[in-house]
């Protein structure tokens, strides 16, 4: 009997013990999914939940946890699940994989809300080790496109070598066929623009090899920016290239030609650059003009025109004959060298009261084969000398100067000194600036805008003189 007994309690003993081990190993299973992920189960709200909803929860969070242990950088992260919120805890190297942990989390059905609580590594050697790996990352993916970026630059140089080979052919045809043909600037400007337009569309090409057309957005907005800040900084710089452009392409002068600008600038044209108007004054200075300034003025060419009027006054006394007068002085003119038979010499009354009788006088003159200012030197010369020869008085009390007169005009004191100074009248060109005007030139010639053979054509501009 007592046997019995001992052998009863000996089982009941065995059974016990074999239960408590396997609901010890069931709930070592139920905690623990894969290594390094921990996916804590479900905990109660109260001591008559559900076991259904428990289950539910353990399953959930062995999902989210596999979900973390497959994701890079995220081994070290733990997910508990209770009542659809989701709490993150562990370490990690960098800001971005925290907030991928809680992305990857937030995906996930029946998930409601993400309570990330992980934390940022501050241990050296995890630095160093993340700072080597994305180091070698680097250089494997660099080494991987070497041969697709060696592509890439072979692009970007047949695009330049192609844009340049295009930008002289271009050149070539608008030099001999446009009508701007005269004009080399024009050309270079054209050429410059091909070449750079297949330069950039090389440039795009092997962008998008390297798969960087993002790098493009970014790179043209950031220009755009530069360049209205340049554009703001440098206005007047710009303005005045934009200017020497426009002045180059339309030509309303050529190098030699005499120009008045904005009505107090006056010289002869000596070359235009990329930003100024280069002068030779009638002193032989250099006087130098913003193009934006010569652009937008008002342009007085006395030289375009080969044909120039001069003009002068002689005084008369009341009494004397004002037809007789204006006979005598248009027979002189017409005997002047360098005055024009067409147009003819004319006249007017230019003034007529006590004091006395103001007679204007015009010619014409070539301006190609004769001097303005010495051809009017000597038309004043001659109609005096007429004058006084025929007896044709002037006021008493009018001193009258010009060029070679400087005291008032009587016939009986006078005739005989201004016959006395017949001599081969000099009208030719007048050439005193030509040396400076070539100095300038050569000064300029690396940057003149204006051809040179222009200047050719219409030869020495003519200094001009007021009256």
């Amino acid at each position: 009997m007592r046997a019995d007994t001992i052998r009863t309690l000996a089982t009941s003993l065995l059974l016990s013990l074999a239960l408590s081990m396997g609901v010890a190993q069931v709930r070592a299973q139920d905690t623990v999914d894969e290594p390094g992920v921990t996916a804590v189960r479900e905990a109660p709200e109260a001591a008559d939940a559900p076991a259904e909803d428990s289950a539910e929860g353990i399953v959930e969070s062995r999902r989210v946890a596999r979900r973390l242990q497959e994701a890079d950088g995220l081994a070290d992260v733990t997910v508990t699940v209770r009542g659809g919120v989701a709490e993150l805890q562990g370490v990690v190297l960098s800001p971005e994989d925290r907030e991928r942990a809680e992305q990857l989390v937030a995906q996930q059905p029946g998930i409601e809300r993400v309570e990330n609580r992980v934390t940022l590594s501050t241990r050296l050697s995890d630095r160093v080790a993340t700072a080597t790996a994305l180091a070698l990352d680097k250089v494997g993916r660099l080494l991987a496109a070497l041969p697709l970026l060696l592509v890439a630059i072979a692009v970007v140089g047949l695009a330049w070598w192609l844009g340049k080979w295009m930008g002289r052919r271009v050149g070539r045809r608008i030099t001999r066929r446009n009508w701007q043909s005269d004009n080399p600037f024009f050309a270079s400007l054209v050429q410059q623009l091909v070449q750079w337009l297949v330069l950039l569309g090389g440039v795009l090409v092997a962008l998008d090899l390297l798969g960087a057309t993002a790098l493009v957005g970014a790179v043209m907005g950031s220009a755009g920016v530069i360049g209205l800040a340049l554009g703001f900084a440098f206005k007047d710089i710009a303005e005045n290239y934009v200017a020497g452009v426009l002045l180059s392409i339309r030509r309303p002068f050529a190098p030699g030609e005499l120009l008045r600008i904005d009505g107090s600038h006056e010289g002869r044209v000596a070359a235009l650059t990329s930003r100024a108007t280069v002068l030779v004054t009638a002193d032989g200075n250099r006087l130098t003009l913003p193009n934006a300034l010569v652009f937008k003025s008002v342009v007085l060419n006395y030289s375009s025109n080969p044909k120039r009027r001069l003009e002068f006054t002689i005084p008369l006394d009341v009494e004397e004959s004002i037809r007789n007068a204006q006979e005598l002085a248009l027979e002189a003119l017409r005997e002047v060298e360098g005055v024009l038979a067409d147009p003819a010499p004319s006249w007017t009354v230019d003034a007529y009261d006590a004091s006395g009788i103001t007679l204007r006088f015009f010619a014409w003159v070539d301006q190609r084969r004769s001097d303005l200012g010495k051809v009017r030197r000597e038309a004043i010369h001659a109609v005096r000398a007429r004058l006084a020869e025929c007896g044709v008085s002037t006021p008493r009390n009018i001193q009258y100067t010009a060029n070679l007169a400087d005291a008032p005009l009587h016939p009986a004191e006078e005739a005989p000194a201004l016959a006395g100074m017949d001599s081969v009248a000099d009208t030719s060109v007048d050439r005193d600036l030509d040396a400076h005007l070539a100095a300038e030139q050569r000064a300029h010639a690396g940057e003149d805008l204006l051809p040179a053979e222009d200047g050719a054509d219409a030869g020495p501009a003519q200094e001009h003189e007021q009256g």
